[in-house]
């Protein structure tokens, strides 16, 4: 059992880190676009009104707005903009270093979490076979297992990603420590009464259609057993094929992310768009504010690159977690296999 979960723990954190790196600039864009929110009056009307702001406060004003305009139009517009006025590519791998270890300590510490529940489930209950509904349950505990320690990472790569003035990750740090103490880390948790909820979906929707599979895939190979070769393909057919874990992976993103994604976008508006605000509004009032501004496509704006990056991303992370986990369950079976004959031969 200890060996089943570091097959787990460990195939799910490389596979979170290698997909996180892998598609980090969308990761960006997406986060960017989310944190924009509607333009005050016409760009023109910016620059020309107030006599007493000075040429840089009305180019600042005036870039802001079309950043706005270019999010509402979708990815490209918005990726051209940044690669036009900021540098290059630079900005497209601000904060890859936390990014990366977000994704793995959260990926990590959700599957620990997650297995460790769904062991206890099967202890309690006796039976191997959880529901659809158990499953739900089993990932959103698993989901607030990990925010303690996950969540402030996250603030963290959302102020890199969104501060315009190129700051570090220990000044942004420091910034919001000092500005707000340790709460400053937790912005837009209460966001997570339903964004808990979507990787319970996810992976709920993908280990059932997993189920599925295997269970399809064992019925018509029950004809082998005894041989050496023969449990070795059992570990095998025990996971999907690169393939089938890569557009599962996907399917089950996708779903995930169309139900919840106006809360996603009201936790990254909170970190960023209203960080430092003395009042913030609640997640109910931001989403109603999106909605009243722009309608459904205010509710999910942003929604390109999330898809985006999030399909691909779950999908490379559950094809990379399948392969690690096959390699690992292969190594602890042969290990047990050499032990077994070590002590008969001892005999």
């Amino acid at each position: 059992m200890p060996e089943r979960v570091a097959s787990e723990v460990l195939s799910a954190m490389v596979g979170g880190m290698f997909s996180a790196s892998a598609l980090y600039p969308l990761e960006v864009l997406k986060t960017r676009m989310q944190a924009e929110s509607k333009p005050s009056s016409n760009p023109q009307d910016e620059t020309t009104d107030d006599n007493n702001e000075n040429d840089e406060e009305k180019t600042k004003l005036r870039l802001k707005n079309e950043y706005i305009i270019a999010a509402s139009e979708g990815m490209t517009s918005y990726a051209s903009l940044m690669y036009q006025y900021e540098g290059g590519i630079r900005p497209f791998y601000s904060g890859l270093g936390t990014s990366a270890l977000q994704s793995a300590t959260e990926k990590a510490l959700y599957f620990f979490a997650y297995t460790f529940f769904k062991n206890g489930y099967v202890n309690l209950t006796g039976s191997s076979n959880i529901g659809t509904i158990s499953n739900l349950i089993l990932g959103c505990m698993a989901e607030w297992a990990h925010l303690p320690v996950t969540l402030p990472i996250d603030c963290v790569t959302t102020a890199i990603q969104t501060d315009d003035k190129n700051r570090g990750a220990f000044v942004l740090l420091g910034n919001i420590l000092s500005e707000k103490g340790i709460g400053g880390f937790y912005k837009g948790i209460q966001a997570y009464t339903v964004l808990c909820l979507k990787p319970a979906i996810q992976y709920t929707v993908y280990e059932q259609v997993k189920k599925i599979v295997l269970a399809t895939r064992r019925v018509k190979k029950n004809n082998a057993a005894g041989t050496t070769a023969a449990r070795a393909a059992a570990i095998v057919d025990e996971s999907l094929s690169a393939a089938e874990a890569f557009f599962l992976g996907m399917f089950a993103r996708i779903v995930a992310t169309m139900l919840t994604y106006p809360y996603l976008r009201a936790k990254v508006m909170l970190q960023s768009t209203y960080g430092n605000a003395k009042v913030k509004p609640t997640i109910p009032q931001m989403i109603s504010e999106q909605f009243s501004s722009g309608g459904v496509w205010g509710l999910y704006q942003g929604i390109g690159p999330e898809l985006t990056r999030g399909v691909f991303s779950a999908a490379l992370m559950m094809m990379v977690k399948e392969r690690i986990g096959v390699i690992v369950r292969a190594l602890i079976e042969g290990r047990e296999q050499q032990q077994q004959q070590q002590q008969i031969s001892n005999r």
